[in-house]
């Protein structure tokens, strides 16, 4: 059985790649749409494709994600997953809706499933709602984001103004029940003509059910923590334990995220090394140059910091300024202006914060595949590029308040 996955950031794609790995699946992550003459599937189990379309317009996403579907199926996929955020990030104008229904009218597909859970990372769904911890989604730091504002938790209600078809929900009462009760009720639903299925997921086990129920679905979506199951359910067992590559030399932080945690990781980072805040404001009248600089006197191989997370007052006055599709991308610009910088002085090891940054770094440097290989915390591994490059692509809201401190530790300590 292959699995060709879908994922709508590279954080995301690195997250799902990570847990798959976990299991023991071998998986070839590709940046961007491969190119037609790309061969898939050359010692993996899974192919997972990472775009940037989480904030596109859905004509945008649809088309982006129908090609990469196409590809995924000429290189004979037999399963498929679209992979979106845990935190469910999709306003009423959303994609998420979208691309599930054009992927589902390419493959033929009459139904399909919807559970962002994510119980090692905090995400719960019950009755429909999505949780962050103990709050509902609208409650956490999400109701802020720049970008995505989370102003409802609940699932049914957000994905109705997306879709066509009718949106249905199986609650925990019948996911405790077993695999045999979700199918039951998902051919019940069938009948009802209801095409988008929300499920409830408040643990691992329960994951493991609703997987189990639907590893013959030709695609379900969720999040990443939904495919933890795959490589056992399909008989692929751990094979990749120990995988390290020697690596080049030079650490690197970058941070674009203005998230809750990374805000949190950054303050925690800069007691302990070297950081540079950077600011929309200089940043549109002079550039990066005097951050180059910074960089340029700092020791070659510590871990340094580069960030422009800031407080949402802060994200609102550059939002008001510049707009916020402005704002987002002059800091995109420059950090990944400083990424190719970095390089051209020789750093190899590179930790990026946040979905969009990351989007915008790893296609400046112009990587187009990565292997997995030890994971820094759930959701987070280090993945491997070509030439000793190591790169970490780190979700907003995942890791500890220490992670910025720790990843390094996790790399091997042997160079090219």
């Amino acid at each position: 059985m292959r699995l060709g996955a879908i994922a709508d950031d590279f954080t995301g794609a690195a997250d799902l790649a990570g847990l798959l790995a976990r299991g023991g699946a071998r998986v070839s992550l590709r940046v961007g749409m491969p190119d037609a003459s790309v061969l898939g599937f050359q010692g993996a189990d899974v192919e997972v494709v990472a775009l940037k379309i989480r904030t596109l317009p859905k004509d945008q996403a649809q088309s982006q994600s129908k090609a990469a579907l196409k590809w995924l199926q000429s290189q004979k996929a037999d399963r498929f997953f679209w992979k979106y955020c845990s935190t469910f990030d999709s306003t009423d104008v959303g994609n998420i809706g979208p691309v599930s229904e054009v992927l589902m009218q390419t493959l033929g597909a009459a139904q399909t499933i919807y559970c962002p859970a994510y119980p090692e990372n905090g995400r719960f769904v019950f009755m429909g709602h999505l949780f962050v911890g103990q709050m509902l989604l609208s409650n956490s730091s999400m109701k802020d984001h720049p970008l995505t504002p989370m102003r409802d938790a609940n699932l049914l209600r957000l994905l109705t103004p997306q879709v066509t078809g009718e949106v249905g929900l199986i609650d925990r009462q019948i996911v405790a029940l077993g695999v045999a009760a979700v199918q039951t009720r998902l051919a019940e639903l069938a009948q009802k003509n209801v095409t988008h299925v929300v499920i409830d997921a408040i643990c691992t086990d329960d994951l493991a059910t609703i997987a189990t129920a639907c590893k013959d679905m030709l695609l379900i979506t969720g999040g990443s923590a939904l495919a933890m199951p795959w490589p056992a359910l399909n008989g692929v067992w751990p094979n990749q334990a120990g995988l390290f590559r020697p690596l080049g030399r030079g650490a690197l932080i970058l941070a674009g995220s203005c998230s809750e945690m990374t805000r949190a990781q950054v303050a925690d980072f800069a007691q302990k090394g070297p950081s540079l805040q950077l600011d929309p404001h200089d940043l549109s009248q002079n550039g990066v140059q005097s951050a180059k600089e910074w960089l340029g006197a700092q020791a070659f191989d510590a871990p340094k910091l580069i960030y422009a997370s800031a407080a949402p007052e802060q994200v609102a006055k550059a939002q008001s300024q510049f707009g916020a599709q402005a704002a987002g991308a002059l800091v995109e610009a420059a950090l990944s202006e400083l990424a190719i910088f970095a390089r051209t002085m020789g750093y190899h090891r590179f930790l990026v914060a946040g979905g969009e940054t990351s989007g915008a770094v790893i296609t400046a440097l112009g990587i187009s595949q990565l292997d997995i290989g030890p994971e820094i915390a759930p959701g987070v591994p280090w993945t491997y590029g070509a030439g000793g490059l190591a790169l970490a692509l780190k979700s907003g809201n995942f890791g500890e308040i220490d992670f910025f401190s720790k990843a390094f530790g996790k790399l091997p300590s042997h160079v090219t």
